[in-house]
């Protein structure tokens, strides 16, 4: 299990003393707890695909603030914030190259014969959940729509 394989990494960087990579990984497990809260499931747990979720959402809240770093001035901790990205992508599938996603979302587009953002975006992100980033989905269904 993916919940497992973060304890694991834990122990290890602790072992270690990487501090960084351990923080990352407590906040991270202290996000997959409270998650088990929320939905009710402490004692069975989160399966790997809703830790998945977890760690995606960690990422999102990353890339946002390095943009509000970059902004601000402060690369010293943007680059943290990249750092703590490259320990939580360990986590994920690999991502799937622009080209890979732009043939899903064309063969997406083709099937339902709409030209809908919001319904495209939907189909989309329901074949590439977890494989590709929404913000790269998002841009390459607006290219195609507009062809």
């Amino acid at each position: 299990m993916l919940k497992q394989q973060i304890l694991e990494d834990l122990k290890s960087a602790m072992r270690e003393g990487n501090a960084e990579k351990r923080d990352t990984l407590r906040m991270l497990d202290s996000m997959v707890k409270n998650t088990e809260i929320d939905k009710k499931k402490r004692e069975e747990g989160l399966s790997d695909e809703e830790v998945q979720e977890v760690v995606m959402k960690a990422i999102k809240q990353r890339k946002d603030a390095i943009a509000q770093y970059v902004e601000g001035g402060r690369e010293e901790l943007a680059d943290k914030e990249k750092k703590e990205i490259e320990f939580l992508s360990a986590y994920m599938p690999s991502q799937l190259s622009e080209d890979e996603v732009r043939k899903i979302v064309q063969e997406t587009i083709a099937e339902a014969g709409d030209s809908d953002m919001g319904k495209m975006m939907g189909a989309a992100m329901a074949k590439l959940k977890g494989k590709a980033d929404g913000a790269v989905v998002r841009k390459i269904v607006e290219e195609e729509l507009k062809k």
